[in-house]
């Protein structure tokens, strides 16, 4: 059973021991899913999904995670594929345990870094780094992304196992003329308020 990476879950101190996994095929595995609130913002994780595959487990974010927040994006990458620093407390920078020594075997690929810059709160996409491997590229972000502020837990992710929103899927977050829920403005609330007293008087 894969543990959440979701410190939101983790403060629940489920009991892993006494269970009983499942055989493989009778479970799904679980997903990260990432939202982009509005084009041109950052990503943030917002939670989990169980799926069979990449390609599910983002339509099944996409159901659970945009029908209740407004979306300009969302990606999803297996919990498998995240590699996570220890956590720190106070004002202790997760960035001062990190060695900036690492293993140069692998090809160089692209890796995505996220932070978690307050406890209880949700990991934030930060940015890319070239990298040979995760230990690397945690390395070459200690540098290039350190503020002043402590980070307390550090998430790494290959951007090949990640699996973004593209140009095609960008259609599904525009707001239909017969779907104006969508946009809080055309509420009005206010205005409609008004008018029933008006009709009342």
């Amino acid at each position: 059973m894969n543990k959440s990476l979701d410190p939101r879950v983790n403060r629940l101190n489920i009991p892993t021991g006494e269970l009983t996994p499942k055989v493989p095929l009778d479970q799904f595995g679980t997903f990260e899913v990432f939202v982009q609130i509005k084009e041109g913002k950052g990503y943030r994780h917002e939670g989990i999904v169980h799926a069979p595959n990449r390609d599910m487990a983002f339509l099944f974010a996409k159901e659970q995670f945009s029908r209740r927040l407004m979306c300009a994006g969302i990606f999803v990458v297996e919990t498998r594929n995240v590699f996570v620093t220890a956590f720190t407390e106070d004002k202790d920078n997760i960035y001062n345990h990190i060695s900036d020594t690492y293993p140069e075997d692998g090809e160089e690929e692209q890796y995505e870094i996220f932070h978690l810059e307050k406890r209880g709160k949700q990991h934030d996409h930060i940015g890319s780094v070239p990298a040979k491997n995760h230990q690397q590229a945690l390395a070459l972000a200690k540098p290039n992304f350190i503020d002043g502020d402590p980070i307390f837990n550090v998430w790494v992710v290959k951007t090949s196992d990640i699996l973004f929103t593209n140009e095609e899927d960008m259609i599904m977050w525009n707001t239909l003329p017969e779907k104006k829920f969508r946009d809080a403005s055309d509420y009005r609330a206010a205005d409609k308020i008004k008018e029933f007293k008006e009709r009342q008087a």
